[in-house]
């Protein structure tokens, strides 16, 4: 909370030196890195992402030939699919859970959105195997699916060492390393926080401070806005949601029907506990929370003020919210389409025999 109180004191006009240059060092701190965190198991390499890129793209690795990552996670738009609930295989509604964005999600400790995977390869691993999404029955059969593509194996040996590269774990590992390059830096926000006081417009800057005064920043903090600025990876920052009851809200877009953490857990005093979700590029992600169940981002923004903190808002404050949420949209990453390798087999296995 200190960095936060810095904050406040750059914002204004008439601070003392000294404590606009301890402000500043606290506004850098909330900008996005460069790099996001590589674990010591599966350092990138150019081959790594470039076969991971194919694989994210490929539908071939769902059980009807017909869904890949991008489906749910669209690379080329904004990250996320902007459905309430992402279709699978043969229409398949996973009518519990909206599809959150895959952009920056390289920073996030913890994956999905009860935060029950530890990392993007165990995250990589649900969806393939989710008969609601990608609907593949299990490892082997990934692996068999992908070890039947000549160029796949090709690739796979140069990539992998040993005698048999293509499993499970390390396409799942291709992936993660691709997902690793889909950050979004350099947003109106992180300009503004490096020194450019004219990068987000008044207003903007206006909603900077009123998120500070409401309490948002108690949890939507650090450079992911997140909470999870200093938390380890594979250690998750979750939050109650809704913390308030007694309100329109809750009722109205359903927001105690499903039980969060404690599925994961079971753990009674986890119950409705989520990720605290990231505020970076937020503007393009609606539909928003875990059930897609609000439309705007300025309804979003109405609804968080009262289940989680009590208080209503004001037109201008919602207002001012949302410009400043707007700064938090950084540059997408470029994307192209890659060329996948050709299917010899006419017909490709599904076991792992």
């Amino acid at each position: 909370m200190a960095a936060w109180v810095a904050l406040a004191a750059f914002m204004g006009a008439d601070a003392a030196a000294k404590t606009v240059t301890l402000s500043r060092q606290a506004l850098r701190s909330l900008v996005l890195p460069s790099k996001p965190p590589v674990p010591a198991d599966n350092p990138m390499t150019p081959a790594k992402i470039a076969l991971g890129k194919e694989l994210y793209f490929d539908p071939r690795l769902s059980s009807t030939g017909t869904i890949s990552c991008d489906s749910c996670h669209n690379v080329m738009g904004t990250g996320t699919d902007n459905r309430k609930f992402p279709q699978g295989v043969d229409g398949r509604l996973d009518t519990t859970r909206s599809a959150p964005t895959v952009f920056n999600a390289a920073f996030l400790p913890v994956q999905f959105w009860d935060g029950r995977a530890p990392s993007l390869e165990a995250q990589a691993k649900g969806p393939l195997l989710n008969h609601k999404e990608m609907g593949m029955p299990n490892g082997q059969a990934v692996a068999a699916r992908v070890r039947a593509i000549p160029g796949y194996r090709r690739q796979f040996h140069r990539v992998f060492p040993g005698p048999h590269p293509v499993t499970f774990d390390n396409i799942t590992k291709a992936i993660a390393s691709y997902e690793r390059t889909l950050i979004t830096p350099d947003s109106p926000f992180d300009r503004y926080a490096k020194g450019d006081r004219n990068a987000i417009s008044p207003e903007a800057r206006k909603g900077f401070m009123v998120v500070q005064e409401l309490g948002c920043t108690s949890c939507h903090s650090g450079p992911m806005f997140n909470g999870a600025g200093n938390t380890p990876m594979g250690q998750g920052f979750f939050m109650k949601f809704p913390i308030y009851t007694h309100n329109k809200y809750v009722a109205e877009y359903h927001l105690m029907a499903h039980l969060g953490r404690y599925k994961v857990t079971h753990n009674p005093a986890e119950k409705h506990m989520w990720v605290v979700s990231s505020w970076r590029d937020v503007a393009l992600e609606a539909p928003y929370f875990n059930n897609g169940s609000v439309d705007t981002l300025s309804q979003a923004v109405r609804v968080m003020a009262r289940v989680e903190l009590n208080k209503a808002v004001t037109a201008t404050q919602v207002r001012e919210i949302v410009a400043f949420l707007d700064t938090l949209t950084g540059r997408l990453p470029r994307q192209t389409m890659p060329r996948l390798p050709n299917t010899v087999n006419t017909a490709l296995p599904m076991s792992g025999e």
